[in-house]
């Protein structure tokens, strides 16, 4: 029990004796099933979590917490179950044990899988009890702190995962002394060599700059007694080594640069001195314009609160300078943990706490909309920047958003259907981009529209996890609705040659069927038909109960229409790019539906040579509003007007243009490729008329091959 001994130490000061007991009974339990386990140090096993408990106790964390960090691994190593834990020690300790264990219970194909399941299944036990990740840190603490005795590999690999995933949460959740021993550890076991370099000659650095220090720290302490303020703390602030190494590589400062700048922590007593401290040292040093910060209005997502400002010093050195009350100061250290090491003498540690809530209410979300585990654990990682811009809402809400944040992520922000509706934003009441990034303090107006969808091309600027998620959770629903529509058009058509309908299909054949192709349901069968996967003749065949030659199934198959509003399911080749009047073809395509080929282009009629039992005949319907892009060439005499006059008359012939390139044929002519819209090619006809009336045009028309690109990989999936 010597082991015990030093964490009861640790105990005694804030716990009774029951609460100690309980605990004590924790380590009785956790000593005897890892009773034949080591460390890969050589140390007995339950040494670990006693060194996870002793982390959590230094934050006053209660009872339940610290007995659950002690018993942290053994669902996860040990033969104890959770209805053993629950049996023992109640509801409370065993989910949180749970909520920390990994999943030892499933098959994962890849490390990075298993990795990305784990960390899903504890954001979501963080979802019901926000205790789970205090354990999950100090864990990750204890294990940084002795990583020396891994392999390399394994310990490149921890030290990588926790300066992205772990060091991040602790700084979202405002536990400054985690999120900086997680960055010195990660950075000195994932590059040791500039580690070591970069900390000798920081503290060279340190040791000349002692002088204009003190210097600085008198005329502060003078101004400050000046203006009245006579009960105040004074700190020097230093950056870490590894928020000093990330400053030099992403701004390309060299070292001299970054400890150029001095930073100074005043710590008061009331918020009215903070604004009376700001004021003292504007008066001794001037400001810097457009650096300073008021997070004490506006604090941080993590809760953070404080003045900052940046001054111009002695000798012209800057000056950082942060100002806040004792209570902003605990819980900028403390965040969260904050709640429980000061709940009897402050009640501003809720203020992170709830904070903290809404985050995870926002990773809950992320989990609700991502595809895998994988994609999900990336959707965190893109929330967990450091950095946040402040933007209102017209009646003045203020959201915080991360550093690059668009409007289109503001609008999830919001909501997740004004997200997926918007069209356009004002921002300070005039029309901007989508794509824009906000600045702080910026009033955001979303425009939405109903019917309105998530455009793909929002996926290349959104910069949350909330935004990304969305659209690419739309964007997989729509595709799958898509695919189910044409699935079920093909294989209607398809039974015809039986004079079947889906309704008149014995239940025996389509039970057959379905398990033939692997679904469980006919919308399954339809997807699976309208991706390119299953083919709709073969699959009648099955549900007429009929046997029928291939080659003469395949030889019956009839045209089947196509609107050009099928959506995702039905693309368009941009090997030829086929517009209506154009004899089409189409292609199956394992995963991507059907490809629409003019019958002329080269890359079809390699498909047909090689796979022709994956084309189908294809009609246009009658009526078509879509409209479509067409690539055309035009020869331009070289005149100051040429360009001008041809963009005036397509736009006359009622056609945009997609895409402009131009090259120089020789000292008279230029070459202008260009991607235009049509409904078909009555109206690509009238275009190429009136570019043709035009007196700078030489040459027109279409190009019916823009590249031959082979589709076998497309088709054999």
């Amino acid at each position: 029990m010597a082991i015990f001994s030093e964490l009861e130490a640790h105990l005694k000061p804030y716990m009774n004796r029951q609460q100690i007991r309980l605990v004590r009974r924790a380590y009785q339990l956790a000593e005897k099933a890892h009773a034949e386990q080591t460390r890969s140090s050589g140390e007995a096993y339950i040494t670990h979590p006693v060194a996870v408990a002793k982390i959590l106790a230094s934050y006053r964390l209660d009872a339940e917490t610290v007995a659950s960090a002690i018993l942290h691994d053994v669902i996860e190593d040990t033969e104890v179950s959770k209805t053993d834990i629950t049996n023992e020690f109640g509801k409370e300790v065993a989910e949180l044990v749970d909520g920390v264990s990994k999943l030892t219970q499933f098959d994962f194909k890849t490390k990075a899988e298993a990795q990305a399941a784990n960390f899903r299944k504890m954001m979501m036990a963080v979802a019901r009890d926000i205790r789970v990740i205090l354990i999950k840190l100090a864990d990750r603490l204890h294990n940084m702190r002795t990583l020396d005795h891994l392999q390399p590999q394994k310990r490149h690999r921890i030290a990588k995962e926790t300066l992205e995933i772990y060091a991040p949460i602790a700084n979202r959740l405002g536990i400054r002394s985690f999120r900086d021993e997680f960055q010195r550890l990660g950075f000195k076991a994932l590059y040791p060599l500039r580690y070591k370099i970069l900390q000798q000659s920081v503290r060279k650095a340190r040791g000349n700059r002692r002088e204009v220090i003190k210097s600085i720290e008198i005329s502060l302490n003078r101004s400050l007694r000046e203006v009245g303020v006579t009960k105040f703390e004074l700190f020097g602030r230093e950056k870490n080594l590894y928020g000093i190494y990330q400053k030099m590589r992403e701004k390309r400062l060299r070292l001299s640069e970054v400890m150029d700048v001095y930073g100074f922590r005043v710590v008061v007593n009331s918020v009215d001195l903070c604004y009376r401290v700001l004021g003292a040292v504007h008066n001794l040093y001037k400001p810097v314009p457009e650096r300073f910060k008021d997070y004490i209005a506006i604090p941080k997502a993590n809760g953070y609160q404080s003045l900052h400002t940046t001054l111009f010093g002695p000798y012209g050195l800057p000056i950082e300078i942060q100002i806040r009350t004792t209570q902003m100061d605990q819980i900028a250290e403390n965040g969260i943990a904050a709640h429980w090491m000061y709940k009897n003498k402050t009640s501003g540690a809720t203020e992170a706490q709830m904070r903290a809530r809404q985050w995870i209410k926002g990773v809950l979300e992320l989990q609700q909309s991502a595809g895998n585990s994988i994609e999900f654990v990336e959707n965190v990682k893109i929330d967990l920047f450091p950095d946040e811009v402040y933007v209102f809402t017209p009646d003045g809400d203020i959201f915080e958003l991360p550093a690059g944040a668009t409007p289109v992520d503001f609008a999830y922000a919001v909501h997740s259907d004004i997200g997926s509706s918007c069209i356009a934003v004002k921002i300070d009441k005039r029309l901007s981009p989508l794509s824009v990034a906000l600045k702080s303090g910026q009033r955001i107006e979303i425009v939405t529209a109903p019917g309105a969808r998530p455009n793909p091309a929002w996926l290349n600027f959104v910069a949350t996890g909330k935004a990304r998620s969305n659209i690419r959770h739309f964007l997989k629903k729509q595709q799958q609705e898509e695919s189910i529509e044409l699935g079920k058009r093909m294989l209607e058509q398809a039974l015809l040659q039986y004079s079947l309908t889906m309704e008149q299909v014995l239940p025996e054949y389509l039970e057959a069927a379905l398990k033939f192709v692997n679904c469980e349901v006919v919308d399954d069968l339809y997807e699976s038909i309208g991706m390119g996967n299953q083919m709709a003749p073969i699959v009648a065949q099955q549900l007429s109960g009929q046997k029928v030659e291939l080659d003469k199934l395949l030889s019956q198959k009839e045209a089947l229409s196509i609107k050009g509003t099928e959506g995702m399911a039905v693309q368009f080749a941009k090997c030829c790019y086929p517009v209506p009047g154009d004899q089409i073809v189409g292609v199956l395509t394992s995963g991507r539906g059907i490809v629409v080929h003019s019958e002329e282009c080269g890359t079809l009629q390699t498909v047909l040579h090689n796979h022709s039992d994956k084309c189908m005949p294809l009609r246009w319907e009658k009526q078509l509003e879509k409209q479509f892009e067409v690539p055309v060439m035009v020869e331009l005499f070289q005149r100051r007007e040429a360009l001008a006059a041809l963009t005036a008359a397509i736009a006359g012939a009622e056609s945009s243009i997609h895409n402009i390139t131009i090259q120089e044929r020789d000292a008279r002519f230029l070459k202008v490729y260009l991607l235009i819209t049509v409904d078909g090619r009555t109206h690509l006809a009238r275009v190429i008329r009136r570019v043709r009336h035009i007196k700078e045009a030489y040459k027109i028309y279409r190009l019916k091959e823009v590249s031959i690109k082979n589709e076998a990989s497309h088709i054999n999936g």
